[in-house]
């Protein structure tokens, strides 16, 4: 660079010693100086565009270009507590290390070791490791009526997990021992954005009220959220300071929120963080998913297992028998319509399809089913939720008929999933009395910065079969100006 910058200050002077003073040579001797020069100006210019980051549009705005983003560049920090830990370190250990031949980084922070837990329990790398929070006790910290003093041991797991001093820190992570993560996932959603910037990454709860009491710019901590390293920096040096002020709070990450907020920094909301304030079975959820990754899953012990027969643990594990297959699509919602029957067909890949007897209305088909019950019984306000709903038909056999995730496969022709009829002892009529099962077609999906960005809903077909026990359908990219709708 100092070479460079010589000869950049070099060239100039000699073009201005040329022009008030001519230098006598030979036209071949001023043709080598000229070109001398243009070389020395060139490769310089060459040196440092090699050492500026690369800028690219996209949209309205620059983005840089670095190395992709992986689990590598993340690093978790997981609020627990003695007594939970031993009935939910199961929850962790379905997607800690999942599948990505990495070591995944972090810690469960608790208030004391469990009875049954020592220091080599957790050293197989199938559970992220645990470790004791700091007492806060020695802190002169109050709380006032309706703040835990719990909270604020919980709200230091932000401070204390920077406090690792991990090297290579793109993302800070942080969810409770309940919270479900999909990894791949959430590399994905993160890499959208510029970890050098000051990020606060997450989603407010389901209910109304809980995301009103608490503020639609506070990602709820159940859910899980992310903080840029460059910010988790920073917050961590003013955050004991900081939270001293907001003892009157409830929560821990209403605390992390205030702090954040004090450092000018707003919510960057992605609905693929779920806080799962909901109870009951929560399967109209998961079928209508956003058109975005499946970052997280809160709340287990609160609602039904996603498949029915099956233990809560269960049943996540079933959905990572997906996950584990093509991560991207999980629940991702394609609709298609049967003329032949005009049924109405929503496939969430990887969990369930529904039959519609009848042609609805695309918008119709998106809104979110309320099979699950409200968080607080009687309560108007926590029956009003944040996202599209449509009413759950009191006659059982006029709600669409379902078929659950049965099992997945992968292959060099692609991938098949199938789904198996879910019993509803409802008389059904022909076809829908014969149908069993229905297969579903598709290549893996990778989803690219473009995609992230301005995501587009697939197209499927359902393909011509000869079984009436099964129907077979093939999800696809839409053609560029094909339409979803029913004929």
């Amino acid at each position: 660079m100092i070479i460079c910058n010589a000869q950049l200050h070099l060239a100039p002077s000699l073009i201005m010693k040329s022009i008030h003073k001519p230098i006598k040579t030979k036209p071949l001797m001023k043709f080598i100086l000229v070109s001398s020069s243009f070389c020395a100006i060139s490769l310089c210019v060459s040196v440092l565009l090699l050492a500026t980051p690369k800028i690219v549009e996209v949209g309205s705005s620059p983005q840089y270009v670095s190395d992709p983003t992986t689990v590598d560049h993340l690093v978790f920090g997981i609020a627990s507590s003695g007594i939970s830990w031993p009935k939910r370190k199961e929850y962790s250990k379905i997607w800690w290390n999942w599948k990505l031949n990495k070591t995944m980084r972090g810690c469960v922070f608790v208030d004391t070791l469990p009875h049954e837990e020592n220091a080599n329990n957790n050293n197989d790398g199938s559970r992220p490791p645990l470790c004791v929070s700091e007492d806060t006790s020695q802190f002169l910290y109050t709380y006032k009526p309706g703040g835990l003093r719990s909270a604020i041991r919980v709200a230091r797991v932000v401070k204390e997990t920077v406090a690792l001093n991990h090297s290579g820190v793109r993302w800070y992570v942080f969810g409770d021992d309940d919270t479900i993560f999909f990894p791949q996932n959430l590399v994905k959603t993160l890499s959208k954005y510029d970890h050098r910037l000051w990020y606060y990454v997450g989603s407010y709860s389901e209910i109304y009220e809980g995301s009103q009491v608490f503020g639609f710019g506070m990602a709820f901590g159940g859910g899980g959220f992310a903080i840029s390293s460059s910010l988790a920096q920073v917050l961590a040096k003013v955050f004991d300071s900081c939270i001293q002020r907001y003892s009157h709070l409830y929560g821990s990450d209403a605390r992390v929120y205030s702090c954040i907020t004090e450092l000018g920094v707003g919510l960057t909301h992605e609905p693929g963080f779920h806080q799962v304030d909901l109870r009951g079975d929560i399967f109209g959820l998961l079928a209508a998913h956003p058109l975005t990754p499946l970052v997280s899953l809160h709340h287990p012990d609160h609602t039904d297992p996603i498949f029915p027969n099956m233990t809560t643990t269960k049943s996540l594990q079933h959905l990572f028998e997906a996950v584990n297959v093509d991560s991207e699509r999980i629940l991702q919602q394609t609709v298609c319509y049967e003329r032949r029957f005009s049924w109405t067909i929503s496939v969430s890949w990887g969990y369930g399809v529904q039959v519609f007897q009848n042609n609805m209305l695309l918008p119709d088909v998106l809104r979110v089913e309320k099979t699950f019950k409200q968080w607080k019984e009687g309560n108007v306000l926590a029956g009003i939720y944040t996202f599209n709903t449509r009413e759950l038909h009191p006659d059982q056999c006029k709600r669409p008929t379902i078929f659950y995730l049965d099992k997945v496969s992968s292959g060099k022709d692609g991938i098949i999933s199938s789904y198996r009829k879910y019993s509803q002892n409802c008389s059904y009529k022909e076809p829908m009395k014969k149908l069993e099962v229905i297969k579903v077609f598709t290549n893996k999906l990778y989803l690219d910065n473009k995609q992230l960005q301005i995501p587009r809903r697939h197209c499927c077909d359902v393909l011509p079969s000869n079984a009436g026990d099964s129907m077979e359908i093939a999800i696809r990219e839409c053609k560029y100006e094909e339409m979803i709708y029913m004929h």
